[in-house]
């Protein structure tokens, strides 16, 4: 990979790297400062909306800091392979997260339909970044979405965590 292609691609992780981690951060933000103290009267909404946002700010962070560090490997060679043990464990910890979360949802449902309304939309943004990160990439531009998104491609980072198994494995059999 030569210099400016690396250059690039380490600006454009830089910028998704700290776009997902100030999303969870402007999501954190409202929840406490603009919707729990709307909120207030309803304890039941708050837990709900609670449980439905940790899971989501988990992904968010979990995403943000891939892009971070993604900078850098990049050119350099695989996902180190300590990083891709810990995304695997995301991979299957995640969606007991999320379920944990809309079972917590269930458990304290808002009784106004806005409050309910606004819950549900977070959770479900939370299983929508999921799944985008570590089943099938769901982000394109809005003018391609229809069309790519059919190609059911393999997110980035889980290419990168297949990738970082590989090189392990590689580097075992050639010290053998």
């Amino acid at each position: 990979m030569n210099t400016r292609h690396r250059l690039h691609a380490r600006k454009r992780y830089l910028s998704l790297g700290l776009g997902e981690l100030t999303s969870a951060a402007v999501f954190a933000v409202v929840a406490v400062v603009g919707i729990t103290p709307r909120l207030a009267s309803s304890t039941t909404a708050v837990l709900a909306l609670w449980c439905a946002l940790v899971p989501l700010l988990l992904v968010l962070v979990q995403a943000g800091a891939y892009w971070l560090l993604a900078r850098g490997w990049v050119g350099v060679g695989p996902m180190p392979s300590q990083l891709a043990r810990l995304y695997r464990l995301f991979l299957v910890v995640d969606p007991l997260l999320l379920l944990v979360g809309l079972v917590g949802v269930l458990v304290w449902w808002p009784d106004e339909l806005l409050a309910a309304l606004l819950v549900m939309g977070v959770w479900l943004f939370g299983v929508i970044e999921y799944l985008n990160y570590f089943v099938v990439r769901l982000s394109y531009p809005a003018s391609e979405w229809f069309a790519r998104v059919r190609e059911r491609r393999r997110p980035r980072l889980m290419k990168d965590v297949g990738l970082a198994g590989r090189s392990t494995e590689r580097r075992a059999v050639a010290r053998r």
